[in-house]
């Protein structure tokens, strides 16, 4: 006798039942242990107010940390310090400076000129960049970082390291540029240039004036390289002509785009460049008039690529701020152009015992028209010590509008 549609029809709902529940069981015994991340969150970057732009004060401040070498933390111990320092210093005395300079000037944006961790004394990159930033990460501050030579000497590749810091929270930094000319998809990045960390940022103008939605300071970062061989021999590397064609590139349309912009009597958008290893004609400086101290030997690549005469054509940089010489902080002019050294910020750094280790801030301000807030009318700069004052010095200006004839 068969069974009736009815009893067939339980039996099949049994038969569902007894499936389902087998396969809820497997897939809580088993799939936890599949899912290799299954601890891991999804976490969104943290960004900056953006665009940069200049306070209501009509200024615009940025502070320049070059050769922090940070390593391991509590445990990286201090490099030439005084005897009575040494016995409590380590990594955690270079996060504390940057703390108080934060605190003290208060900037709006925070540029990192190279060397921010020493590869040799980190066993994990990633863990040494994120304590080394994490003063700039907690106060919400956008910033942005070029490559020195030793950042690269850990775990991870410079290509690896510009895109790590490039998603860290409030990084405006950037791997590769992205292309803005016909050349290139618009919105992809550049691949057709050497190094990492190659990029523009702009600054606009005050809120409120006729300006505010106008690039009116521009900032260039630039690779310069780590270690190369050239004829047999090591040096240091240099700013390669690929890209020295994307700063043209990039000058030429920024100052192009804004030729119609009124922004100040006889002045266009100005620009400042940072980027680690100093180039040979720094050497000069040596016999000129400096603002500072030059008490080391520039520690330069042996082929000179002709960064001055591109900086000297383009016409709009007024400043370079550099690194990698700790004990250097002056600030020099070669043909118009100022380049300034960060001097060594970094406690794990080689430095001068009893020789404050310092920073450099960078002040550009605006000009007061008849009724709001014009263009740049003048870049100034000092150095903060990190002593129990936080002692100012050298305070100069590096550039100011002429006047009119």
């Amino acid at each position: 006798m068969e069974d009736s549609p009815t009893v067939k029809w339980k039996h099949s709902f049994v038969f569902l039942i007894s499936i389902l529940i087998f396969l809820f069981f497997l897939h809580s015994q088993i799939s936890p242990n599949l899912l290799l991340n299954h601890h891991l969150h999804l976490r969104v970057k943290k960004w900056p107010q953006l665009p940069l732009r200049f306070r209501s004060d009509g200024t615009f401040k940025i502070l320049q940390v070059a050769d922090m070498h940070f390593g391991a933390g509590i445990l990286t111990r201090c490099k030439d310090v005084l005897p009575s320092e040494f016995h409590h210093c380590s990594d955690l005395n270079t996060t504390q400076f940057l703390r108080r300079m934060i605190q003290a000037e208060k900037p709006d944006f925070i540029a990192f000129t190279g060397d921010n961790i020493f590869g040799p004394s980190t066993a994990d990159a990633a863990e040494s960049l994120l304590r080394a930033f994490s003063p700039v990460l907690e106060s919400g501050l956008p910033w942005a970082a070029v490559l020195g030579n030793h950042d690269q000497e850990s775990t991870m590749t410079r290509e690896e390291l510009m895109f790590f810091i490039s998603l860290m929270d409030y990084s405006v930094s950037q791997t590769n540029p992205v292309a803005k000319n016909p050349n290139h998809a618009n919105g992809s990045f550049i691949s057709d240039i050497d190094g990492f960390g190659n990029y523009d940022l702009s600054v606009y103008g005050a809120p409120g004036s006729a300006l505010a939605n106008s690039s009116i300071l521009n900032l260039y970062f630039i690779d310069s390289g780590d270690r190369e061989t050239v004829g047999g021999k090591q040096t240091y590397g240099w700013i390669k002509e690929s890209q020295l064609r994307w700063l043209q590139d990039v000058s030429q349309r920024l100052q192009g785009k804004n030729q119609d912009i009124d922004y100040t009597i006889g002045a266009s958008p100005p620009a400042l460049a940072f980027f680690h290893i100093p180039i040979q004609e720094v050497v000069q400086l040596y016999y000129q008039k400096i603002v500072g101290e030059f008490q080391e030997a520039v520690a330069c690549s042996s082929v000179n690529s002709g960064v001055l005469q591109t900086l000297v054509s383009m016409g709009d940089v007024k400043a370079v701020f550099i690194g990698h010489d700790h004990k250097n902080d002056f600030c020099g002019n070669l043909e118009g152009i100022w380049f300034c050294y960060g001097g060594g910020f970094g406690y794990h750094a080689y430095g001068r015992a009893g020789w404050p280790r310092r920073a450099r801030v960078i002040l550009a301000e605006l000009q007061k028209g008849d009724k709001a807030w014009m263009g740049v009318e003048r870049i100034k700069t000092w150095k903060r010590l990190d002593d129990e004052m936080l002692s100012k010095i050298d305070e100069q200006v590096l550039w100011e509008v002429p006047p009119p004839r």
